[in-house]
């Protein structure tokens, strides 16, 4: 017996297939998405500094923490002080959250300032949670006869550094324009571990650069006074580090300490994950309450007190309002800091 489907009938069917194809693919579960996955850790610096020993320990760890176990693996793509990893992960990298990365903490003012090669909007990105703050450090070897900040009014010191966009380039070439200190840059080193190979070599006086790295690569330095920290940058004195006075506490009035505190405020975004803009929202649930369950992991905080470095998290949610905090600055102070912020 043979059947005749009308036209009618089979246009109906046609059209129930049709959307109850996407109602099938909504359907399926995170751990049914992150199952036999890998995702891509992106991280903007090259291998050794404080930036790859967190990123690298958050994506040995977040796997076990994310539904279905996904593996995750770290690339390493340095570039324009990290601005070509935060370009990568704003425009290229697949928007389905299999993508997680550490970039400068200074993005959200680089964009603001309308820094060159700025190619993302801090505010898309979908932020998962910092590991910790990150206080920075500038210090001379003490050999150098310079025993304070106010010392560098008279006498210039020589800093190693990487790229302009680095915050081991920004905050003391921000510090100097803004209150007179005599830096003097000299660029291309690759890694904070270099720029301090070089000051044991005898190359520059100094670095500026993490706490974190100063402790993991050089626990010496600072226990055995090798070295003289000048300033630290951040929002509060680090409590190992009480007699050190704070980069904008060094302002001479108050719109210079404004300034200053403007871009400090990088050092509490700190050393932190974020992930793809347009990515499903169920799925960055899941990666930043995976990535909540990693800070308290006891195998991830034993890994990072081995390698003697901070952590003191911050939710996602906290961190995405945080970035927004920069982006409502006041035209006003905004310019005041584009004058004294170094140029590519």
């Amino acid at each position: 017996m043979v059947y005749f489907v009308s036209r009618g009938h089979c246009a109906a069917t046609v059209i129930f297939l049709t959307f109850a194809l996407p109602i099938t693919a909504q359907a399926q579960s995170i751990e049914e998405f992150y199952r036999g996955k890998q995702l891509n850790m992106i991280i903007g610096y090259p291998t050794g500094g404080s930036n790859d020993i967190y990123a690298r320990a958050v994506a040995r760890h977040i796997g076990r923490h994310i539904p279905g176990n996904p593996t995750v693996i770290p690339r390493n793509m340095p570039g324009g002080g990290s601005l070509v990893a935060a370009n990568h992960v704003f425009n290229v990298a697949p928007k389905d959250g299999t993508t997680l990365s550490l970039v400068a903490a200074t993005i959200p003012l680089e964009e603001r300032l309308g820094a060159q090669n700025v190619r993302f909007k801090v505010t898309e990105f979908n932020w998962i949670g910092r590991v910790a703050p990150s206080v920075n450090l500038t210090f001379v070897t003490s050999t150098v006869p310079v025993k304070s900040i106010q010392d560098t009014f008279k006498r210039e010191i020589v800093l190693g550094a990487s790229a302009r966009t680095s915050t081991v380039a920004i905050y003391p070439m921000v510090l100097a324009n803004v209150i007179g200190a005599k830096f003097k840059m000299v660029m291309g080193y690759k890694s904070s571990s270099t720029a301090m190979l070089a000051m044991e070599r005898g190359e520059v006086e100094g670095h500026s650069t993490s706490m974190e790295i100063v402790r993991s690569l050089h626990a010496d330095w600072i226990r055995d006074k090798k070295i003289t920290i000048l300033v630290q940058y951040a929002l509060k004195r680090h409590p190992e580090m009480q007699d050190v006075p704070m980069s904008w506490e060094l302002g001479r009035n108050e719109e210079e300490k404004q300034i200053l505190r403007v871009v400090a405020n990088a050092t509490e975004v700190g050393k932190m994950i974020l992930s793809t803009p347009d990515t499903p929202t169920d799925r960055i649930q899941a990666l930043r309450r995976a990535f909540d369950a990693t800070m308290m992991d006891p195998t991830f905080l034993a890994e990072l007190k081995a390698a003697r470095v901070d952590v003191g998290p911050m939710s996602g949610e906290e961190l995405q309002r945080l970035v927004a905090e920069v982006m409502n600055v006041s035209p006003a102070i905004i310019d005041k800091v584009k004058a004294s912020y170094p140029t590519n």
